[in-house]
C-alpha cells in the first residue's frame, strides 16, 4: 500500500506527536507499505527550527525508505493563542498544494492526517476525495478544546464555531483513531460512529526502554550524586503541563538537601519557569536528552512526576507516561480520580494526587522517599503494566489492520447510521 501521512510534527523531534508519528511511519514501512509524509521542519518542543532546516523553503529528503516533504511554516518565539493560530495556518496554506499534488500524482491508497493540526484536516479530506484514497484521522489531542479550556484562546463565539467545525470534520473521515479510552468516548460524543472510531495507543519499544541495573550510571555524566533522591520530569515544557507545581513543591522541600528536582526538556514555558525557580538550589533544568540516552535518564530517577492541569484532563493522554512505565519508573501524577490518567497510574502501581496541590506533591515525595520497599513495588508494577498493555508492535499491528480495512472496504460500505454501537475492543 501507498500511504501519505500529513502531519505538523515528525522525526527527528524527540517528544510529543512528532516522535510518535515518526515511529508510526517507520512501523508501516516495516510492514511493507510505501510511505511518504508531508510535514514541517523540526521545531518542537523548543519552538526553534532545527539546524540544517529552513522555516521558509520547501525541502525534500529520504530517511529509512520514507520520502519526507517539509513545508514552510512560521514559528513564533512566544507561542501565544493568536500566534499559535497563525503558526498552524501557515503550515496549512504552505502544505495544501503539496498534499493535493501528492494525492493526484502519487495516488496513495490512504491519507493519514494527524492532529494536533486540525487546520490541515480539510486539505487531507479534499485530497482523499480527489484521489479516491481512504481518509484516516489520528487524534493525539483535542487541540481546540484544550486551547479554550487552558485560556490560550478566549472567545465564546469562536469556541462554538470551532468545535462545530471540528465535529463536522471528524465525521467526514473514513476512520478516526485516538490514544485513550476517554478520548475515544469523546469521539463518539462528537458524532463519530462506533464503527469508524478505534483506539491506537502510543506504545513503547519494550526492548529499548527497560529497567537497568545499575540504575544510576547516567547521573555521573550530569554531576548528580548517586545518593541524591532524584525527582524527574522529562518532556515538553508547555502550558498544558502545569510545571509550576514542581517549583512550589521544591520550595516546600528545600530544607531537604538530598532531594534533586530535574526538569529535562524544552518548550514555550521554559524561560518563565527558569525565572520562577531562580534561587532554588534543588531544581536543575537540562535540555531534552538524545533518544539514545532516554532509557538511562529514565532509570536514573528515583521518582517521576507527571503533572497535568485539571482543565486538560481527558483531552490529552501524556505520551511520556508510557516510557516511564516501561523503564520501571515509580510515578506520581496529578489528576482527579475519575480521569483515565489517574486510573492508568494507579493500575501501574503509581500514586495519584489532586491537580495543582503542591503540598500534597511534596508530601507524596517525602512518603515515597522514606519507603524504598514501596518504591520498588511501584517499579515492578510499572514494568508489568507496560508489558501487558504498551507493547508498540501490538499497537502498530492494530493500526496496520485499521488502514487495510479502510482501504479494502472503502467509505461507501460503511454504515450510514451514526448511531451504530461503539466497538470497544
Amino acid at each position: 500500500m501507498r500511504i501519505l501521512i500529513y502531519a505538523l510534527n515528525f522525526s527527528p523531534e524527540l517528544s510529543g506527536a512528532g516522535k510518535y508519528t515518526g515511529e508510526l511511519a517507520r512501523a508501516l514501512a516495516r510492514r511493507g507499505c510505501v510511505v511518504r509524509i508531508v510535514t514541517t521542519p523540526p521545531y518542537y518542543p523548543g519552538w526553534r527550527v532545527g539546524t540544517g532546516y529552513s522555516a521558509w523553503r520547501y525541502q525534500q529528503e529520504s530517511s529509512g525508505g520514507i520520502e519526507i516533504i517539509r513545508c514552510p511554516l512560521w514559528v513564533p518565539r512566544q507561542a501565544s493563542g493568536v500566534k499559535r493560530i497563525v503558526h498552524l495556518l501557515s503550515f496549512a496554506f504552505s502544505s495544501f498544494p503539496v498534499v493535493i499534488r501528492e494525492s493526484l500524482c502519487w495516488n496513495p491508497d490512504a491519507i493519514v492526517s494527524v492532529a494536533p493540526a486540525i487546520f490541515t484536516a480539510p486539505g487531507a479530506l479534499l485530497a482523499a476525495r480527489l484521489s479516491g484514497s481512504a481518509a484516516l484521522l489520528h487524534v493525539q489531542d483535542f487541540e481546540i478544546e484544550a486551547a479554550f479550556k487552558l485560556g490560550l484562546v478566549r472567545h465564546n463565539g469562536l469556541r462554538r464555531v470551532a468545535l462545530s467545525l471540528e465535529e463536522s470534520l471528524f465525521r467526514m473521515f473514513d476512520r478516526v483513531t485516538t490514544i485513550s479510552q476517554r478520548m475515544l468516548e469523546r469521539l463518539w460524543q462528537k458524532g463519530v460512529a462506533g464503527e469508524r472510531a478505534s483506539l491506537f495507543i502510543n506504545g513503547v519499544n519494550l526492548r529499548e526502554i527497560r529497567p537497568l541495573e545499575p540504575r544510576h550510571d547516567w547521573r555521573e555524566g550530569h554531576d548528580i550524586s548517586r545518593d541524591a533522591f532524584v525527582v524527574l520530569y522529562s518532556g515538553s515544557i508547555g502550558e498544558k503541563q502545569g510545571l509550576e507545581l514542581l517549583i512550589d513543591a521544591a520550595r516546600t522541600l528545600e530544607n531537604d538537601r538530598s532531594i534533586v528536582f530535574l526538569i529535562c526538556g524544552d518548550g514555550s514555558a521554559k524561560a518563565r519557569l527558569v525565572q520562577q525557580a531562580a534561587g532554588l538550589a534543588a531544581i536543575r533544568f537540562l535540555p531534552l536528552q538524545p533518544a539514545e540516552e532516554l532509557n538511562a535518564m529514565l532509570n536514573a530517577a528515583d521518582l517521576h512526576v507527571l503533572p497535568q492541569l485539571a482543565q486538560a484532563e481527558d483531552l490529552v493522554m501524556p505520551s511520556k507516561l508510557g516510557p516511564i512505565l516501561a523503564s520501571g519508573g515509580a510515578v506520581v501524577a496529578t489528576a482527579r480520580p475519575d480521569t483515565e490518567l489517574a486510573q492508568v497510574v494507579a493500575a501501574a502501581g503509581g500514586m495519584v494526587i489532586a491537580p495543582g496541590d503542591a503540598r500534597s506533591l511534596a508530601s507524596a515525595i517525602q512518603t515515597l522517599k522514606a519507603d524504598p520497599q514501596r518504591l520498588e513495588r511501584a517499579r515492578t508494577a510499572a514494568r508489568a503494566y507496560a508489558e501487558r498493555h504498551l507493547n508498540d508492535e501490538n499497537s502498530f499491528d492494530r493500526y496496520f489492520r485499521t488502514v487495510i480495512e479502510a482501504v479494502s472496504r472503502g467509505r461507501a460500505s460503511l454504515p450510514k447510521d451514526d448511531a451504530v454501537a461503539p466497538v470497544q475492543s
